[in-house]
């Protein structure tokens, strides 16, 4: 909801009530006790503490406690408390009132609730790198304590996703890519199935807005034919449910805009190549818990007479739910239309927990304090990656969120306890999740009675023997074979006290240096050397110079020799630059200062760019881009969804800059596979669309034969993303040739 700066106090006071009633007729209709008289109290006190403030939307502030207070209650299940705490989280930040204040009028619960949401108020990443980890630990701290604050911190997420519209678009962009990067994953892992979809859709909306339209258009213009083919689907199951004596809800859900383009994404399809578009879910009514087990494989069993099983593709989250509390039964037939189709199976209490997480358990009155008991297990390993946490924010943030958005497998130890591990788990990784003393001691293991080494990839099911040696010691490569928060923590922590000498070393080498070359050792220094050198922090600095790593040499004493002043310095000086944003700088020139609120534009004078192509996704005019500030004064240009701009935009979003590639007869490298069925001339054939059809220059062709199939590399030169598009089209067709793509 919004309201018009010409609307009167009274038709905002009405909006403001009905908004109330909303949240309230929502708690009302809840199973929980009724506690109206404290929301109420809450409510009045959090208004008349926001009065005359107002959202950069233009309406009243209370709106968004009220919005954010009835996500809690309405889409998470949440109680009075909560709904309390949801009103009051931005009283204390923004206005005169004390946490002292909060706990005299409603209690030293809700004033817990309410501080821990203020410490981790203003996101989760800052300016200051140190403060970035810090404020991510304050963040995991606190479920430990009350898992109600991270979940109303998601509630207030959802909200300001929700009304992202009103905010500039350097400002969307950043608090985008922060949400995809963090809250997305962390929703996904407290089992709010919902919320983290949104979450997602909101993010995918504001970063590719043209890809997230074309894709919601074309669900809308598939529907009709999408429904046909389920109802024809559906109707003999519902026969066999209707004789079963089931009261059921069977539907057809479509996967999110963002789930699709992911997929076309990874497998390099266009939208009509999608086929799983959607999931059908059974949700039936089961008032006795013990009785969903034996219901779940009835219905599997009728399914499966009608229709033929994808033997691989069965689910069994009933036996062994997910981590996050998720179960259900997943398996997938064969449909009329020749696709297949995937069917969720699920009571009502799981369905809940699937879409609400684990604040479903209090619609069910198992207890106070359960859900956290179920996240036990995952609040102990953030406990042990906050007692080690690493000095550099963004590795800390990678490394928690190996654990936030993983697939899991579950395996057992030869006396049959079972483990869950990451997808992709290794041998090491259970060493180390079952002690840290196995870990550094292991040597290799035993999977199903077979010797593996400690590299060695787990699947589910798998029987695991760890085997440990004293005379083992913990090495750096081993951490390429962990996949584990716990595993890469631990492995840090043993290898910590040799990597200490070494940083010293190193430490007083560099100082010794820059003495004798009489050059002091200022901040500024030390960030041009780390910068120049491509490492982390100074710590890893320390480290390569004292490994040898880095010398020492003529060579780094001409990059720190001090700079005239340029780009990220003027910046720096003056962050916001001056005078109103503008659509376009046409003119803008290498060397010149840059407005982060103004398009840079792309271009190359007598054969010198003012910018560079970031290495790790090769970006080439057409695609999706952004435009970062280094600390050596360029523009570094990255695709959009190139997974280091994703860390760029989530910790620096203000050193991003929109870009515009000027038009121009440039080339620009792009790479290309295309594999198919080997038969007599087809590379000729390749190489005469490439190179004669469509004058096309290539630079490398590496191709590989093996069994009556063929795989092709190759390395050309183009003018924009459309020739390569266009390339892959014409390849396609040519007879035998299943796959031409740009890879990065």
């Amino acid at each position: 909801m919004s309201t018009s700066n010409k609307s009167t106090p009274e038709q905002e006071a009405a909006l403001i009530e009905a908004a109330y009633q909303h949240l309230l007729m929502g708690y009302l209709n809840s199973n929980h006790r009724k506690k109206i008289e404290i929301i109420e109290k809450a409510y009045h006190f959090a208004r008349n503490a926001h009065e005359g403030i107002r959202r950069r939307s233009g309406e009243p502030y209370i709106m968004h406690p009220i919005a954010v207070a009835t996500i809690v209650s309405r889409e998470m299940g949440l109680g009075s408390t909560s709904i309390c705490a949801a009103l009051l989280h931005d009283v204390v930040e923004d206005t005169e009132y004390t946490i002292e204040d909060i706990e005299v009028q409603f209690g030293p619960k809700i004033a817990r609730i309410v501080e821990g949401l203020t410490k981790i108020s203003g996101g989760i990443f800052g300016s200051n790198a140190s403060a970035q980890a810090e404020n991510f630990r304050k963040l995991l701290l606190t479920m430990s304590d009350d898992i109600r604050v991270v979940l109303i911190k998601m509630a207030d997420r959802l909200h300001n996703m929700r009304t992202l519209d009103s905010m500039p678009p350097q400002k969307q962009f950043k608090i985008a890519g922060e949400t995809l990067y963090i809250y997305a994953p962390l929703a996904h892992r407290l089992g709010l199935f919902a919320v983290k979809t949104e979450l997602e859709d909101l993010s995918f909306k504001y970063e590719h807005p043209e890809a997230h339209a074309a894709i919601a258009e074309q669900i809308i213009t598939s529907e009709a034919k999408r429904n046909e083919i389920f109802d024809r689907f559906a109707a003999p199951i519902r026969e066999r449910l209707d004789k079963m004596g089931l009261t059921y809800e069977f539907r057809a859900r479509v996967k999110s805009c963002y789930s699709i383009w992911k997929k076309m994404q990874a497998k390099r399809i266009p939208f009509e190549e999608v086929y799983d578009l959607y999931a059908a879910r059974i949700v039936f009514e089961c008032p006795n818990e013990a009785d969903e087990k034996r219901i779940c494989w009835n219905i599997y069993s009728e399914i499966t007479d009608l229709y033929r099983l994808h033997p691989d593709r069965v689910r069994d989250w009933i036996s062994t739910p997910k981590a996050n509390g998720y179960r259900a039964l997943h398996i997938t037939v064969m449909g009329p239309d020749g696709n297949w189709i995937e069917v969720q199976i699920r009571s009502r209490h799981m369905d809940d927990v699937a879409e609400r997480g684990f604040a479903a358990h209090w619609k069910y009155k198992i207890g106070e304090g359960d859900e956290e008991n179920e996240l036990a297990a995952w609040l102990q390993t953030i406990e042990d990656i906050l007692k080690n946490p690493e000095p550099n924010a963004i590795d800390f943030l990678d490394t928690i969120k190996l654990n936030l958005f993983a697939s899991e497998i579950v395996v057992f130890t030869p006396k049959g306890e079972l483990i869950t591990l990451p997808k992709d788990a290794s041998v090491l990784d259970l060493a180390f999740t079952l002690h840290s003393q196995l870990g550094t001691h292991c040597i290799a293991g035993k999977v199903n009675h077979k010797l593996v080494p400690l590299s060695h990839k787990l699947n589910s099911g798998d029987q695991v023997e760890v085997l440990t040696s004293y005379s083992q010691e913990p090495k750096a490569e081993w951490e390429k074979f962990l996949v584990t928060a716990k595993g890469k923590t631990r492995l840090r922590a043993a290898l910590r006290h040799n990597r200490r000498v070494i940083i010293d070393k190193g430490e007083k080498r560099l100082q010794s240096w820059l003495v004798a070359n009489g050059i002091e050792q200022t901040s500024d220094v030390l960030t041009r050397i780390i910068s120049n050198e491509g490492v982390h922090n100074k710590e890893e600095l320390y480290y390569m110079i004292g490994n040898d790593e880095i010398a020492v040499s003529d060579q780094l004493l001409r990059k720190v020799k001090p700079q005239s002043e340029g780009i990220i310095n003027k910046w720096l000086r003056n962050p916001f630059g001056g005078g109103k944003p503008k659509a376009d700088a046409p003119e803008a020139k290498a060397g010149d200062p840059i407005d982060t609120k103004q398009v840079f534009v792309l271009k190359t004078e007598n054969g010198v760019s003012n910018y560079e192509i970031a290495s790790c996704c090769r970006p080439i005019p057409g695609d999706d881009v952004v435009g970062y500030i280094d600390q050596n004064n360029r523009v570094i240009v990255h695709k959009l969804e190139c997974p280091t701009a994703m860390r760029l935009k989530s910790s620096y979003g203000s050193r991003l800059v929109q870009t515009r590639w000027e038009n121009r007869s440039e080339r620009f490298q792009a790479n290309m596979h295309v594999e198919g069925i080997d038969r007599r001339g087809i590379l000729q054939e390749i190489i005469y669309i490439i190179s004669t059809n469509m004058s096309i220059d290539m630079r490398t062709l590496d191709i590989q034969a093996d069994g009556g199939v063929f795989k092709c590399d190759l390395e050309v030169l183009i003018q924009d993303a459309n020739v390569v598009t266009n390339l892959c089209k014409r390849l396609k067709k040519v007879k035998g040739v299943n796959m031409a793509t740009r890879i990065s």
